[in-house]
């Protein structure tokens, strides 16, 4: 392999990323990156220090995906909506790295655009800053949660064929359930290891969660109105 061979880091980033998508976050290291753009392990670290240095990047480039919308005129619960269906729609293409976000969301530029966003919205809903901090945090993580369960998905670790069967074999052990102690569990077997629509699973999930801000807001303007 070439150990000066010239490299260049959005490229390096693109196939981590890539990596991860086909195969899942723990196939990603420093020398597999290496190997698959023909050099040694040493030439990455001109551009990562380390393995967590390369989590960084990847994680900085899913934020960077994320649009944000710029404020309007509009209630503060609808302009929410439109900034986490965003931060959605740029984790959903790599769920085996969005569990990056979670801990490293502070870490870059664009995560910290998302952040300000988030807590300038639920500051306008009247929320105080440990709270407003609280609720956008859970928030986050809730979407993150969102993408990495989402029914269905395969585990890139499987092949197909192998994935079919480990789906046909947890749908099968719900239906052999007792119909009358898990009668909804039974009537759902498709539904829990599936979803019908993709863009329904996550529209109803945003809206989930707007609705818990809204009335997370509700109570401490209540709380407040009831001391002042």
């Amino acid at each position: 392999m070439a150990a000066h061979k010239r490299l260049n880091r959005d490229e390096l980033i693109s196939t981590a990323l890539a990596v991860a998508d086909s195969e899942g976050l723990e196939a990603v290291t420093i020398r597999r990156v290496a190997q698959q753009h023909d050099v040694t392990p040493m030439a990455l670290y001109r551009h990562f220090p380390d393995k967590d240095g390369l989590f960084d990047a990847v994680t900085e480039r899913l934020l960077t995906d994320v649009r944000v919308p710029e404020p309007d005129e509009r209630p503060w619960h609808e302009q929410m909506n439109d900034l986490l269906s965003g931060f959605l729609a740029a984790l959903r293409p790599h769920p085996n790295a969005a569990g990056l976000v979670i801990t490293r969301i502070f870490a870059s530029e664009p995560g910290l655009v998302v952040t300000e966003r988030t807590l300038a919205l639920l500051s306008a809903a009247g929320l105080p800053v440990e709270q407003g901090a609280q609720t956008a945090g859970q928030a986050l993580c809730s979407l993150v949660t969102l993408v990495i369960t989402e029914p269905g998905r395969s585990n890139p670790a499987l092949d197909p064929e192998s994935r079919e069967e480990a789906v046909s074999a947890k749908k099968a052990s719900l239906l052999d359930l007792s119909p009358d102690r898990y009668p909804h569990v039974v009537a759902a077997a498709d539904a829990l290891l599936s979803c019908a629509s993709n863009d329904a699973y996550y529209r109803r999930g945003v809206d989930m969660i707007v609705a818990g801000m809204r009335g997370t807001a509700q109570d401490a303007l209540a709380a407040e109105a009831a001391t002042g």
